[in-house]
């Protein structure tokens, strides 16, 4: 299914340029609207960016006013941030999702396996293959309040309800990972990096007192996996998951999606929408689809066939461009009937506009 219409998101030159030539719009990893604000993130980045949509929004939409928030200024993160001005670090932000007050989101608590690079010879690329890095700010779940002021919304470590807090860990992992441990079916693919079918965590939703963390990989046979957990708070600035089966801190929910993994999770009322596409480095197929009943407190893990699944959108993709990475519901003063905006990895030249501006799709929500 082709949009119906975009979003032209405007970042600030001077705070849009991730070092290495690569701008901060291509590669845009998540995203969540809280009225006329966009917060979105680069999964190559530890921040999160702010952008406002402009008045008459609609075909033409503009999301411009863009401030970036560091969150080593709301959080402790597991690894501080370096002072070197030529290391890049990132927290890999793949889950963003906004309710009650507060920013949830997700890093992908995967590891990584170095890339050849074009020009290198048969031996570097060899070596290259053999690497496995750990950057430890991706083992990152947390929460950060935000409040409105003079109608924009901003980041704090503290507001009247809630306080800014992590699930406990280090660089090496977290709670989260140390309970997966032990796990018959995860623990074997903690140690596989995330684009080679291991542990990666792509898509955060929220309802209620309940996350839920969708899988890219591994995918089992064709199952991919969302994980259901409750944190909550044990200290000021600390989460820990409270034990929700049979002692576990986790419920385990297998959905049968043809073998595609799972990019992004969205809540739409009871249900769940799911961003599936590719757990390895492919192009594509992608697909939004309907989890009934998903975001319901669940007593035990669930096996979904494909029939209890609800196809809702076709997304178009690109051939080594444009893979949709987020998406969250989406309104405007033009758009008055249910619709999702998608955000997009690797963006092709006819998605760009300019240095530092990059095209977002809408596409219109079916009925339930």
């Amino acid at each position: 299914m082709s949009p119906t219409s975009n979003v032209l998101l405007e970042f600030d030159p001077a705070a849009a340029s991730l070092g290495n030539g690569k701008p901060l719009s291509d590669g845009l990893s998540v995203a969540a609207q809280l009225g006329e604000t966009l917060w979105v993130a680069n999964d190559e980045t530890l921040s999160l960016e702010r952008l406002t949509l402009a008045p008459g929004a609609g075909l033409a939409a503009r999301a411009l006013g863009h401030v970036s928030f560091p969150l080593a200024d709301y959080l402790d993160l597991p690894v501080p941030p370096s002072t070197a001005p030529d290391k890049r670090e990132e927290a890999d932000l793949e889950g963003l999702a906004y309710v009650d007050g507060v920013l949830w989101l997700t890093g992908s608590h995967s590891l990584k396996r170095k890339t050849p690079r074009p020009g290198d010879g048969p031996e570097k690329a060899r070596k290259q293959l053999a690497r496995i890095g750990n950057d430890g700010n991706r083992f990152l779940l947390a929460r950060i309040p935000v409040v409105e002021e003079h109608g924009t919304w901003h980041p704090v470590r503290q507001s009247a309800a809630s306080f800014a807090a992590r699930l406990d860990g280090d660089g090496r992992g977290d709670s989260l990972t140390e309970a997966l441990a032990g796990d018959e079916h995860l623990a074997p693919f903690l140690g596989i990096p995330g684009k080679d079918n291991g542990f990666d965590i792509e898509g955060l939703a929220v309802a209620g007192e309940r996350i839920f963390l969708g899988l890219r990989g591994p995918v089992l046979r064709g199952w991919a996996v969302i994980l259901e957990l409750e944190p909550h708070a044990r200290a000021p600035s600390t989460l820990e998951l409270k034990p929700i089966d049979a002692g576990r801190p986790y419920l385990k929910h297998f959905l049968h999606l043809g073998g595609l993994g799972i990019r992004d999770l969205c809540r739409h009322d009871d249900g769940l929408l799911i961003l599936a596409g590719p757990t390895m480095d492919l192009d594509g197929p992608v697909h939004v689809l309907r989890w009934p009943g998903g975001a319901k407190k669940h007593k035990k893990g669930e096996l979904i066939p494909a029939t209890g699944l609800q196809t809702v959108l076709d997304i178009p993709y690109g051939q080594g461009v444009d893979h949709a990475e987020g998406m969250t519901l989406f309104s405007s003063e033009r758009n008055e009937k249910p619709a999702l905006l998608v955000v997009y990895d690797a963006a092709s030249e006819r998605r760009k506009r300019g240095e530092h501006g990059v095209l977002a799709d809408i596409f219109p929500l079916p009925a339930n």
